[in-house]
């Protein structure tokens, strides 16, 4: 594994030194330029310069107009377009949809470097400034918008973003395979209308007499006028996400239709190797250094991805239409290589700050049968209850830790990219578990019940209360066999579809016998590709064609959060509120169940300090997976390399 001095050209100066006069392909992202594998930009490109085709940058391009898109001049073979590593409505918008003042992936950590809905808005600026050049999309705003889907923010259905960019092609999923087969048959002069058939692409045509063996989904007319018909296509598309049983999907508009190929294969072990030990300089551009430098290379400078995909598969979470359910994994020989080479950086202070996926400790396939026949159309591996088929075993992840714990210059690896607590419980060697609290946290470690009502958890694809207060006994168990005096920290959220009035006020009652608040709270965030947003938008929940309580009104979402941070005082006319709606007047009062003072408290000041006591308890860690991209950012699109 070797380190690289030089970046992709990002201007013709640049382009100039390297004696090239015409770049192959051109990528365009919504991010500022940061050359480190945990950015997909990065890792598309330097894997084409590997294989021999020269790549540029444009990097948040302003978009007013085509100067900057012309700035590389014309590329030989396509734009490759993405929003970055974060879709651009949820880089720009909280939960409630309030702007958000800041952006980690851009100079300085400000906002405003980037459009919204900047897949489409950059495609068609590319257009207009090459009209014959192949554009090709790629990333999570794409790839979660290869069909048509509800916009949060719209309120609406948007159709596919292959019609609305005008693109040519969108590379869906992780996409090193279908990007090395596209470059190559562009290079050999295939049209790019005639790429049909490779895996893990989407187009669309007017002819689909030439397909075979496709399911065609509900009609853009019909899922906009019926939700029962948004639900189906949800449902039909969702589980054909694998690349060994997934057929062709077509999805209807007019004369049209919007073809999805199905999924490519997971790449090999060796394929990840080569993804990872490519040359990369890991740091951002030096032309940010005058404005402060890029913030998100900071949460993963020193934090290694081993695997990819998660078969745990939440409902508000999509990861698995995404990256899909099946664990793509680096051998420990690339793993522990790089870890090396961070050791010898200069602002290394011996500490990994993190080695893991999606989930961190899913580091192999769910279950055999998987290799030969993917993943199961109707059954989860993890809900209801794991299946009798899951491989529980964590003992190759343990001997990967232990290895990469003794190297020289190492004083700590942390593991903070999220522990799968209802896994690690069923695993009945509980060696990794002990050795997860005394080599691995940091005084606290941060796992996600997000609730602990059943009928919330239920639609949240969860498991069980009881399946938590297990997880707690044990590590509580555990940390006082070590003597250390280490706390569980649990995300929530609220307002998931299935959280009536009730079932938050439960919520909070739990978080009362807590004894603090929870440092970090979350609304449901409706993003496109989760099953939490199909039924979020068609009160239905579509794989079990349940009717679902969605809380819609934002006063009842500002009702449902408070209650969660019922000590604030701030917050006590909202929580009055919600209980009095509730009929929980009960909870109003003085005794050791209530959640507030019939009147606000005049000791507030005594509270915030005791929340900023806590505040400063909870925050041992070098930083946290969710705080990472702000409040309510999902972070499947920093470390996890969402292309």
């Amino acid at each position: 594994m070797n380190l690289n001095n030089n970046f992709l050209p990002t201007s013709k100066e640049d382009m100039n030194k390297l004696g090239i006069n015409q770049l192959d392909f051109i990528l365009i992202t919504g991010d500022a330029y940061i050359d480190h594998p945990s950015f997909g930009t990065s890792i598309i490109g330097r894997l084409l310069e590997s294989e021999g085709f020269s790549v540029g940058i444009i990097a948040q391009p302003k978009w007013e107009n085509t100067e900057d898109f012309r700035k590389l001049g014309k590329p030989k073979y396509g734009f490759l377009i993405s929003s970055g590593n974060i879709d651009s409505m949820v880089n720009h918008y909280t939960a409630a949809k309030k702007k958000r003042r800041d952006d980690l992936y851009s100079p300085g950590g400000k906002s405003g470097f980037r459009p919204n809905r900047a897949v489409t808005v950059y495609s068609n600026r590319a257009k207009e400034a090459y009209k014959d050049v192949p554009i090709i999309l790629g990333g999570i705003e794409a790839s979660l918008r290869r069909f048509a889907h509800y916009d949060y923010w719209d309120d609406k259905i948007r159709k596919s973003i292959l019609l609305d960019s005008k693109a040519d092609l969108l590379i869906y999923g992780m996409g090193e395979r279908p990007i090395l087969e596209v470059a190559n048959l562009l290079s050999y002069g295939m049209d790019v209308s005639r790429i049909t058939s490779v895996r893990g692409t989407s187009y669309v045509t007017k002819d689909i007499s030439t397909l075979k063996d496709y399911i065609t989904l509900p009609s853009f007319d019909s899922i906009i006028s019926d939700k029962t018909a948004y639900a189906e296509s949800y449902k039909l598309a969702s589980q054909e996400q694998d690349a060994i049983r997934g057929k062709t999907l077509i999805e209807p508009y007019d004369n049209r239709f919007v073809v999805q190929n199905p999924p490519q294969l997971p790449l090999t072990t060796e394929e990840m190797d080569k993804v990872y030990n490519l040359s990369y300089t890991r740091t951002y551009h030096p032309s940010y250094e005058p404005m402060g430098g890029i913030p998100a290379l900071n949460e993963v400078k020193f934090s290694i991805t081993s695997h990819r995909g998660c078969f745990g598969s939440c409902s508000f979470c999509a990861l698995t239409y995404h990256q899909g359910r099946v664990i793509q994994n680096r051998s420990q020989n690339s793993i522990i290589g790089e870890a090396k080479l961070l050791t010898d950086d200069k602002d290394f202070k011996g500490y990994i700050h993190d080695i893991g996926g999606p989930t961190a400790n899913f580091r192999h396939k769910a279950c055999k049968k998987q290799e030969k026949h993917g993943v199961c159309k109707d059954r989860q591996c993890m809900f209801p209850t794991p299946c009798k088929n899951l491989i529980v075993d964590h003992t190759e992840y343990l001997s990967l830790l232990r290895k990469v714990r003794t190297l020289p210059k190492v004083k700590k690896v942390f593991i903070r990219s999220g522990i799968r607590y209802d896994y690690l419980i069923h695993d009945k060697n509980t060696k990794f578990f002990e050795e997860l609290c005394e080599h691995h946290i940091s005084g606290q470690l941060k796992v996600a019940p997000e609730h602990i009502s059943d009928k919330v958890l239920t639609q949240m694809g969860k498991p069980s209360k009881e399946v938590y207060e297990k997880f707690k006994k044990k590590y509580s168990d555990i940390n006082k066999n070590l003597s250390k005096n280490q706390f569980v920290v649990p995300y929530l959220m609220s307002s998931h579809p299935g959280s009536d009035m009730k079932a938050a006020v439960e919520l909070a009652e739990y978080i009362n016998t807590m004894g603090y608040m929870p440092e970090q709270v979350q609304d449901f965030y409706p993003t496109p590709g989760s099953l939490s947003t199909a039924i979020y938008y068609t009160g239905i929940n579509p794989l079990t064609k349940e009717k679902v309580y969605v809380p819609t009104n934002q006063r009842e979402k500002n009702m449902q959060r408070a209650l969660m941070q019922f000590k604030n005082p701030d917050n006590h006319s909202l929580v009055k509120d919600a209980l009095i709606k509730a009929h929980r007047e009960d909870l109003i009062g003085y005794d050791k169940r209530a959640l507030i003072p019939p009147v606000p408290s005049k000791s507030s000041g005594n509270i915030k300090n005791k929340e900023k006591k806590f505040s400063k308890t909870t925050s041992s860690s070098q930083f946290s997976k969710k705080s990472t991209a702000s409040s309510n950012k999902k972070t499947t699109h920093g470390k996890k390399n969402s292309r």
